[in-house]
């Protein structure tokens, strides 16, 4: 079976596709390249054990997205990761954060539609909960306010999908996915986004290897157990299993619903300063970091009850904090180290 990952040169995307081979499916990306390295793709193949080919064109685009579906008539599934990501730069630029995410979504199923793609795995997120009435969260748990405009487009998305499957024969999984972190073990792919670093950990590992100055913790009077906000950290591993889980799960013809919806989350909250302290005890490195104000469009706290993901999809966690840490600090000190030769 032939999978189109979207996005397949970015963090997760690379991972999952990477765990797709590893589980029989053949892969096949799409990725404009305007915030992954183009030389992703050619670290994935050296780990996988089929050629992965990535094309290069934006989804926003329609006749290039049909063009090419025109060019792969056996593609079978897609899961679909291409969009922007960043909650800071989503309340600095709401409007791109809603034309792009929306726009390569919409124009994706219309090609579903009108070349019988039969499974769909959207690439959500927890922050579609916004800031939650109870803990851990269950799929159940009603939407409150996003936080942020890319929270928003991911609530968007769905309710776009949801309407979209009743006229639409495609059965879609949409994965509400928590915080992912860490690399893969080969250390040859890993989290290097292109331009300003906002996620913490590549700010954490960034701070160690001298990148950046200091680390700012955004918050530090939460009404949390050290004043700092709470998430569910997964190793992206873990993350990218579940997608190839979701496809099996859909092609198994498993699923009870023509939408499905899954949690992806170790069901474990840790603080800013846990995560912080998790990376000391690893690298054996102090981290220069300052508690500062709180951050626009940051969510108190939040963690994932996944105990519907680990009995409908039986899917496991394999990593825990300490192992995303150590994963990504050797990946933070090899792209180091590639840079100054």
């Amino acid at each position: 079976m032939k999978v189109l990952v979207t996005g397949g040169i970015g963090y997760i995307g690379s991972h999952t596709i990477v765990d797709l081979d590893e589980n029989g499916f053949e892969s096949v990306s799409v990725d404009n390249g305007s915030r992954s390295r183009t030389t992703t793709i050619e670290a994935i193949n050296k780990i996988a054990k089929r050629k992965i080919e990535n094309t290069v064109f934006d989804l926003c685009n329609k006749t290039s997205l049909f063009s090419f579906f025109e060019q792969h008539t056996d593609i079978q599934g897609i899961i679909h990761f291409a969009a922007y990501k960043s909650v800071p730069e989503s309340v600095e630029n709401p409007l791109l954060y809603y034309r792009n995410n929306l726009e390569s979504l919409m124009n994706l199923l219309e090609a579903c539609k009108q070349f019988s793609i039969p499974y769909f795995v959207f690439s959500s997120s927890c922050s579609v909960y916004g800031n939650v009435n109870q803990l851990p969260v269950t799929e159940e748990a009603p939407m409150q306010k996003a936080e942020s405009p890319y929270a928003h487009t991911k609530q968007i998305g769905e309710a776009i999908i949801t309407d979209f499957a009743k006229t639409s024969s495609t059965q879609f999984v949409l994965l509400r996915y928590f915080n992912p972190v860490g690399a893969h073990n080969s250390n040859l792919i890993g989290e290097n986004p292109l331009g300003i670093v906002y996620n913490i950990v590549p700010r954490i590992t960034g701070t160690a290897i001298g990148k950046f100055e200091k680390l700012m913790v955004f918050g530090h009077d939460y009404p949390t157990r050290d004043g700092t906000c709470i998430r569910d950290y997964i190793h992206v591993m873990d993350i990218a299993n579940a997608h190839t889980k979701a496809i099996q799960f859909l092609q198994e013809k498993r699923n009870t619903q023509q939408v499905e919806i899954f949690n992806l989350g170790t069901g474990n909250g840790v603080t800013v300063l846990e995560a912080i302290h998790s990376f000391e005890r690893v690298s054996g490195k102090k981290l220069n970091y300052e508690l500062v104000g709180r951050r626009e469009g940051d969510v108190v706290s939040i963690y994932a009850n996944n105990d519907k993901a680990v009995r409908e999809l039986n899917w496991h966690i394999r990593y825990g904090i300490d192992d995303m840490m150590r994963t990504a600090w050797d990946w933070e000190q090899k792209i180091n180290s590639t840079a100054q030769e």
